[in-house]
């Protein structure tokens, strides 16, 4: 009994269906581990070999530490890439935080939030990621807009009124009010 064209059609749909939720799958598990590999060598030099301190040594010890690196695995681990390893385990402490995190949030987005300077702004716009799956530059566009902080004043504005707090979710709409 012959294949129908249309089976055919249907088939080779589904096929590449699946073909592509699976490499959206593996890009998105190579980000997370790609991450969670920086926030360990970040943490590892911090805790470790410089204990939390920022002294002489330790911009010698990241110096070093990199042109091995460097030597071995390439470009990734230059000096200037381990200090924002070293800072994104400082920002980002607590390592199951990060591991959440990192199935949403791509290295370049925790490069955007790194200098937020409070932990509200980065959870705010780190849920905005999560929730909305908006890239990097989408992300810098709200933080350079302050979104954070219209939203906020919207807030308490809003507590004094009669309408719930997160009712409005564009800043513009919270101006207007």
């Amino acid at each position: 009994m012959p294949i129908k064209k249309t089976d055919n059609k249907n088939l080779i749909l589904e096929l590449i269906n699946l073909i592509d939720n699976t490499k959206r799958q593996v890009v998105s598990q190579v980000n997370s581990s790609m991450t969670l590999l920086f926030w360990n060598v970040g943490n590892r030099i911090l805790t470790h070999n410089l204990k939390h301190q920022r002294a002489e040594y330790g911009k010698q010890i990241v110096v070093t530490v990199s042109r091995e690196l460097v030597a071995k695995y390439g470009r990734n681990y230059e000096e200037k890439n381990l200090r924002r390893m070293i800072q994104f385990a400082e920002v980002y402490s607590d390592f199951e935080k990060v591991v959440t995190l990192s199935r949403h949030l791509s290295w370049s987005h925790f490069l955007a939030l790194i200098p937020l300077e409070n932990e509200n702004k980065r959870n705010f716009y780190s849920s905005i990621v999560s929730d909305k799956l908006i890239s990097v530059r989408e992300l810098r566009k709200l933080i350079s807009k302050k979104t954070f902080e219209r939203t906020e004043k919207a807030n308490i504005q809003l507590y004094n009124s009669n309408i719930a707090e997160g009712t409005f979710k564009d800043p513009y709409m919270l101006d207007f009010l």
